[in-house]
């Protein structure tokens, strides 16, 4: 039998695997393990009630991308100007907590103001070797006490201490002292973050992106139900349902330590890296209510550790479609990552209803439990070591991690766009104009 063309294949079919496939100019074959594409971003559906992974707003910046967006979905996606909260001390503040203490108790607005200044007066030092210092570096430790390191240590589920601060430059708004005070007396601080505004579908929740960035899929093929067996180093292979498939290169977007499980002759230090990387994962809830939410904001955070949850978003609040007339679509993300119990959801419910996320308890029509596996990276001591040695060993064997979970990093959608177009970029230039 004559030996099956070497392509581009790519693993996963997700946003970046999608983006891959959209931008590559050479014939690819992609493999994804469940019955669609999309990845992380699909939407569920129960009695007229939508749900997708968790929050999945859309922020965009690159032009190239925004060009992309509006082309597959032309009319098809709402702007939506923010309403971000955060629940603390018995009361709900603007977003973010570092500039907007205004409301919050007298005593707690003193604290913070004055831990804020002494970080100010201090003279720079060396780099914050983690998190913790960072918080405390440029927030004092009033703001660090009272919102910075309860809410990430539930969000990521290890102590801030553990984790570096490389992975929120972007993500953790720096006010000023101006705006601090600003904010903390009632005067308006500036609206702040990289998601003041966002994009989401009219209809359908974030799956609808992925059907639209469908119909710009061409050149190759695309194999649903298709999980990657392994892959051999050697023969420059990739084994799929028992089929031997030859590649050029390989855009891998499944999860590092899933990539790296499956190839089964590593060097001895590879495989030392690969058991220092580290995630944890998420369990949370979709819950559909009877009536309208009690809170017209789009998400709000909870740092408070007496509460179950670290964030609850409300779609409809959004999207009116995303429920039933009169109705609405919430997500609550758990700050333990075991099993949920009905003990669990009766805390939830008395929450929601304790920070006016919902009327009361009565109000839940239904409440699902869902886990992420691969939620957040952990950044911690070993990371940079670890994930410099992986990449450069895979991409000297053509392999290219790309994506949140295959480049082990923490972003948002459109950086999974952007790295599926700059990998095809990267693959193109590597293979240059080499026939298949």
């Amino acid at each position: 039998m004559a030996e099956e063309p070497r392509k581009v294949v790519i693993l996963g079919g997700g946003l970046t695997g999608i983006s891959a496939a959209i931008h590559l100019r050479r014939p690819w074959v992609l493999f994804e393990r469940e019955a669609k594409l999309g990845g992380m971003a699909v939407t569920e559906e129960r009695d007229g009630f939508h749900f997708d992974l968790t929050g999945h707003w859309l922020h965009l910046r690159d032009p190239g991308i925004m060009q992309l967006v509006a082309e597959v979905l032309p009319l098809e996606m709402e702007s939506v100007q923010r309403r971000a909260r955060i629940f603390s001390h018995g009361v709900t503040t603007l977003y973010p907590f570092q500039a907007n203490l205004y409301g919050l108790p007298p005593e707690v607005i003193k604290e913070c103001l004055l831990g804020v200044i002494e970080a100010k007066m201090q003279a720079p030092g060396s780099p914050p070797r983690n998190f913790e210092e960072y918080c405390l570096r440029h927030f004092g430790a009033g703001i660090s006490r009272h919102f910075m390191i309860p809410y990430n240590e539930k969000l990521w589920g290890v102590h801030p201490r553990t984790i570096t601060a490389d992975w929120c430059s972007r993500f953790v708004p720096l006010p000023n002292l101006e705006q601090v005070v600003a904010g903390a007396v009632g005067a308006d601080s500036g609206r702040m973050g990289y998601n003041t505004n966002f994009l989401y579908p009219k209809q359908g929740g974030i799956e609808t992106l992925v059907r639209g960035l469908g119909t710009r899929i061409q050149g190759g093929e695309v194999h649903l139900g298709s999980g990657v067996e392994s892959l051999d180093l050697g023969r420059r292979e990739v084994v799929v349902a028992g089929r031997r498939v030859p590649y050029r290169a390989v855009v891998a977007t499944l999860p590092l330590p899933e990539l790296l499980a499956r190839i089964s002759d590593l060097p001895d230090d590879i495989v030392a890296h690969a058991g220092r990387l580290r995630c944890t994962s998420l369990r949370y809830l979709n819950v559909a209510t009877r009536s309208s939410p009690a809170a017209d904001w789009h998400w709000v955070y909870v740092p408070e550790r007496r509460l179950p949850f670290y964030r609850v978003g409300v779609y409809s609040n959004a999207v009116a479609s995303m429920a039933p007339a009169g109705a609405a679509s919430l997500y609550v993300e758990l700050a333990e990552r075991g099993p949920v119990s009905d003990t669990t959801l009766s805390e939830v419910a008395q929450g929601l209803t304790s920070i006016g996320a919902i009327s009361s308890p009565a109000d839940i029509r239904f409440a699902e439990a869902r886990e992420i596996k691969y939620a957040y990276v952990v950044f911690d001591e070993h990371y940079h070591a670890a994930t410099t040695a992986i990449f450069r060993f895979l991409e000297s064997h053509s392999i290219f991690p790309r994506g949140r979970y295959g480049g082990w990093t923490y972003n948002a959608m459109e950086d999974c766009l952007l790295a599926g177009r700059e990998v095809a970029g990267s693959i193109e230039a590597t293979l240059g104009s080499k026939t298949p």
